[in-house]
């Protein structure tokens, strides 16, 4: 019997990166007039512009509304004196305030089996596939959740690891 292939290393480090950003509480304040308009979200923002320059980005800024800003030079060879043409992702950090971000345990469901899941903090949530299609179309796929008082902040911590990950 052979083993699996390893899982590619892409797809590890956005997973690793993403139950890391959950547990920053980035909660937004509706009443706030400042940007961001909570101080904490500066945490992982500074965090996020450390990581970029540990990545060998050389043009990492951060502006004093929390902006993270960074170029990749092409890796495409120019033609001529037209330079390839500039892609940009954005995401953001902020998390609703309708739930608590304080705290966040993320969990890791592997290989998730189709069953309903129970959050351990809350036996009173439960994600049920027979309410969910997305939920019951992730059979044999790894699906995280918090674990039922706290907002995981998968909008959009996740496209913040996928961005970080590339």
């Amino acid at each position: 019997m052979t083993s699996p292939p390893p899982e590619p290393r892409f797809k590890t480090d956005c997973v690793e990166r993403f139950l890391r950003y959950v547990t920053y509480d980035t909660t937004s304040d509706e009443s706030s007039n400042t940007y961001p308009s909570t101080a904490k979200q500066l945490e992982l923002l500074r965090l996020l512009a450390d990581e970029l320059r540990d990545l060998g980005v050389k043009d990492v800024s951060m502006d004093d509304h929390g902006y993270v800003t960074a170029t990749l030079p092409a890796t495409t060879p120019k033609t001529g004196a037209q330079e390839p043409p500039a892609v940009a992702f954005i995401a953001h950090v902020d998390t609703s305030p309708a739930l608590s971000g304080t705290g966040v345990k993320p969990i890791l469901h592997e290989n998730y089996d189709g069953s309903e899941l129970v959050l351990p903090d809350d036996p009173t949530a439960v994600l049920s596939p027979k309410d969910d299609a997305e939920l019951a179309a992730a059979v044999g796929d790894d699906v995280i959740t918090a674990s039922g008082t706290t907002l995981l902040g998968a909008d959009d911590k996740a496209g913040v690891a996928e961005i970080m990950g590339a």
